[in-house]
């Protein structure tokens, strides 16, 4: 098991057990509260944040399981053994910067529940999207 995902499985152990001591707390204190005592909004979000911590803990877990001894798992790797291309990174794409402004509008219009927002939104992820996956597959024009 490699480091990634005992982190995560560490971090969703901890929410997990926090989770419980939470429902049980709220449901000890309040009495007047919606269902039981307990405070359903606090409470979800903890069962859903361990949940979350274990599903990336077993990806990392099943990846891990198929590559080599990485350098950062090796304890008599030198600096030298992490050296290398570490893979592909645009460094001025513009759209990934589209996209988080596409994700604002499509939220805004979600929270005010502006139907025209949440389409223009939804249009312009949509597009910015394929923007970015199509980026270095068109060919520049040549003049």
């Amino acid at each position: 098991m490699g480091t990634g995902s005992k982190v995560f499985y560490a971090i969703g152990t901890f929410l997990a057990l926090m989770a419980v001591f939470y429902i049980l707390a709220t449901a000890w204190i309040g009495e007047d509260a919606y269902l039981f005592g307990v405070e359903w909004i606090g409470a979800v979000g903890l069962v859903l944040a361990a949940v979350f911590s274990f599903m990336l803990g077993g990806y990392l877990n099943i990846t891990e399981a198929r590559q080599d001894v990485l350098p950062e798992d090796w304890e008599e790797a030198e600096i030298e053994d992490g050296a290398g291309v570490l893979g592909f990174f645009s460094p001025s794409s513009i759209w990934p910067f589209t996209m988080a402004a596409a994700i604002c509008f499509l939220g805004l219009g979600i929270a005010f529940w502006q139907l025209w927002l949440i389409a223009f939104g939804a249009i312009m992820l949509i597009w910015a999207t394929a923007q970015l996956n199509l980026q270095y597959g068109i060919p520049k024009e040549k003049h």
